[in-house]
């Protein structure tokens, strides 16, 4: 069996008890999350996670497989000392914190689902990743994901944040171009993991951006009205990336997830 590769670790936060572990989105990595976690309260620790493939870490030789990436990252959690976690995922990384709740369900305190959702890819979009993702490997090229930022932010930030493109761009451009190419593949493998949340037993918080039209809010009433213990919240003026657009309502969003869960273990 190929072994898992260890992931990088970046602490964003400092703070005690349970960590509030944060997965980022593709085709980018945990910088992602830098402003939200900058923005949690002063006691709450949030570990950053890179997936296979993106940022610091490795894919290794394993199979592109959405089971295998929460295998990794439960893996290094373990191995850098972390019993349970809350876990949260921004779109691609939602995939994969579902998929951690569904393999390893008592390591996850609580499941924060950002901008993303449950179900499968359609056969068109799963296509569509398969395609790009050979572009990219054949031609060892970005050029098929440098026009995503653009397309992942809200309206009002395109409008009024235009900042945050430079900064998008640049994170995108620091990416490998295999590594992308795996992320690809393993997106369009993944099951529907709607079961997930209705059989997990902690608290889930859904959190989506009003603007968002790549998992719109109706992807996000999905999972809540799924969860055993869901909550909803709405980021107004926010798109796709809501913890980069709006990071001090989605730190707000995270620091009730969190209370939420210390109340479970009182």
């Amino acid at each position: 069996m190929t072994p898992l590769p260890t992931l990088a670790l970046h602490e964003l936060h400092d703070g005690g008890g349970v960590p509030i572990v944060l997965i980022h989105a593709f085709p980018l990595d945990h910088r992602v999350w830098s402003a939200a976690a900058a923005a949690l309260p002063v006691n709450l620790r949030a570990v950053g996670v890179d997936m296979p493939g993106q940022g610091y870490s490795e894919s290794g030789n394993i199979a592109a497989r959405m089971d295998l990436v929460a295998d990794a990252v439960y893996q290094t959690l373990q191995h850098a000392g972390i019993a349970n976690a809350v876990v949260v995922g921004l779109s691609m990384g939602g995939y994969a914190a579902l998929a951690l709740a569904d393999r390893h369900p008592g390591f996850v305190s609580g499941l924060g689902l950002v901008d993303t959702k449950s179900t499968a890819d359609a056969p068109t979009a799963r296509a569509n990743r398969l395609r790009i993702a050979h572009e990219m490997e054949m031609g060892q090229t970005l050029q098929p994901v440098l026009a995503l930022p653009a397309q992942l932010l809200g309206e009002t930030s395109l409008r009024e944040r235009r900042q945050l493109l430079p900064t998008l761009d640049a994170w995108v451009h620091s990416q490998a171009p295999r590594g992308l190419a795996w992320a690809l593949r393993t997106m369009a493998g993944r099951p529907d993991r709607t079961h997930v949340l209705q059989r997990f037993a902690g608290p889930v918080s859904v959190i989506v951006g009003a603007e968002d039209t790549v998992t719109p809010l109706s992807d996000a009433e999905h999972m809540a009205h799924a969860a055993a213990d869901g909550a909803l919240t709405v980021i107004p003026a926010a798109g796709h990336l809501s913890p980069l657009e709006d990071p001090r309502s989605v730190a707000a969003a995270l620091a009730l997830l969190h209370r939420r869960v210390v109340r479970r273990h009182r």
